[in-house]
């Protein structure tokens, strides 16, 4: 596999306002990591849609990667997104899976009851218990609230029936968060009524009442991602957990607005894909930098040329901008300041700037940079799904007008 080269000189710095020695260790000791263990393998199985082998995982998890936001009091670092970013970003110029698997570890307890927390958070920091996302469905992904998927009660339990699409790591995960319906469905009140549910599950394998179809994909490769169908799924009264807190009964909770306190969480996820289309721009980048002083044509190296020396300078430029903005929010997110609109502009900005960066990285290639032996078409087939999930483009865009300008009358 050629390509693939970090040049010492590669624009790839912390800005100035939040940089430290500490976190530049960090920033160095995980582009190491991601350099010498990371990318090799993603450029032996994702040609072969190979799956992200359990001695990475090991090795990720020795790392402290799946606990970068995990307290120190529960066995993980206790960072903040500046760190969970700047990981990403270099876990993302390796192989974007890899930087999408240790959010299975962070993030995923916010709703968690203090018993949870005491028994999960110490396993996920190390890596031991993972969970996987349940949300859209086949006929309701940006649109959120119109999610049809039921959660009954029945005495004891909640009866869960209804198909859930684009669950990635369903089958490896040990836990899912299934975001059903407690009440029925309301034209008038759409958002009422919408929970997560905790679904404990054997890692490997779906628990009677489950059932999955992997889906077909372009790129993501490294893991499946699942169509999922609840059939009678039963699981107990208790396991709800957004927006319930650990005083308030689990039969009440279920109609407490559920439906925003879970869409507050997709900020800090919306950052996360920031840093990860930042990642996959930075590796079509740092490719295509040594790809244009090895080439040769016309007797000289095509870095020579003007036309792609200005290529990559807006490469450059567009990497830079996506990545003071992301590291702006960041902050934001670290200190509770409110940044819902901004997270939108930097997933947006960083997602749509990515395509075109890795797009412009297969043109420098050329024909080359269209087969499978350069890693720039896998940045460029991964870059394309940063536009689509955690809200596509379109949405973001929504978000942002809708922040500026009166909403539209229904």
């Amino acid at each position: 596999m050629k390509g693939a080269t970090l040049l010492s000189g590669a624009p790839s710095s912390i800005p100035a306002a939040y940089w430290s020695a500490e976190r530049q260790a960090l920033r160095d000791a995980t582009r190491e990591f991601a350099m010498k263990e990371v990318l090799p393998l993603a450029n032996r199985l994702d040609p072969v849609q190979g799956e992200i082998p359990m001695s990475l995982r090991d090795q990720l998890a020795k790392m402290g990667y799946f606990g970068i936001l995990i307290p120190e009091q529960y066995g993980g670092l206790g960072l903040g997104i500046v760190e969970y970013v700047l990981i990403t970003e270099e876990l993302a110029r390796a192989w974007m899976s890899v930087a999408s698997i240790i959010a299975r570890g962070n993030g995923l307890g916010a709703g968690f009851t203090s018993e949870m927390r005491e028994r999960l958070l110490p396993r996920m920091a190390r890596g031991e218990c993972l969970g996987a996302f349940a949300l859209s469905e086949p006929d309701a992904g940006s649109d959120v609230a119109s999610i049809r998927c039921r959660a009954e009660r029945d005495g004891d339990h909640w009866v869960i029936n209804g198909q859930k699409m684009w669950c990635t790591f369903a089958d490896g995960a040990d836990f899912l968060l299934l975001v059903a319906r407690a009440t029925p469905y309301d034209p008038a009140n759409r958002h009422a009524g919408i929970a997560q549910f905790f679904v404990e599950k054997p890692r490997g394998s779906f628990p009677e009442g489950i059932s999955g179809t992997p889906m077909r994909k372009v790129g993501y490769h490294g893991w499946k991602t699942w169509e999922l169908s609840f059939d009678n799924f039963r699981i107990p009264l208790g396991n709800i957990l957004l927006p319930r807190r650990d005083d308030e009964d689990a039969a009440e909770a279920a109609d407490k607005g559920g439906f925003k306190r879970a869409m507050k969480a997709l900020s800090s996820a919306r950052v996360h894909t920031a840093a990860r289309s930042i990642g996959l721009a930075r590796g079509a980048l740092e490719d295509s930098i040594a790809y244009m002083q090895q080439r040769i044509q016309f007797g000289r190296p095509i870095g020579d040329f003007q036309y792609l020396r200005f290529k990559v300078a807006d490469m450059a430029t567009q990497i830079e901008a996506a990545r003071r903005l992301m590291y702006s929010v960041a902050d934001d997110l670290d200190h509770d300041r409110s940044c819902d609109v901004e997270a939108s502009m930097v997933k947006l900005f960083a997602s749509e700037m990515s395509e075109r960066v890795t797009s412009d990285g297969i043109q420098i290639h050329g024909g080359a940079g269209y087969t499978s032996d350069y890693p720039v078409e896998r940045y460029w087939r991964d870059a394309r799904l940063t536009k689509i999930f955690e809200g596509t483009s379109e949405i973001q865009m929504r978000i942002i007008s809708d922040a500026h300008l009166p909403r539209p009358k229904s």
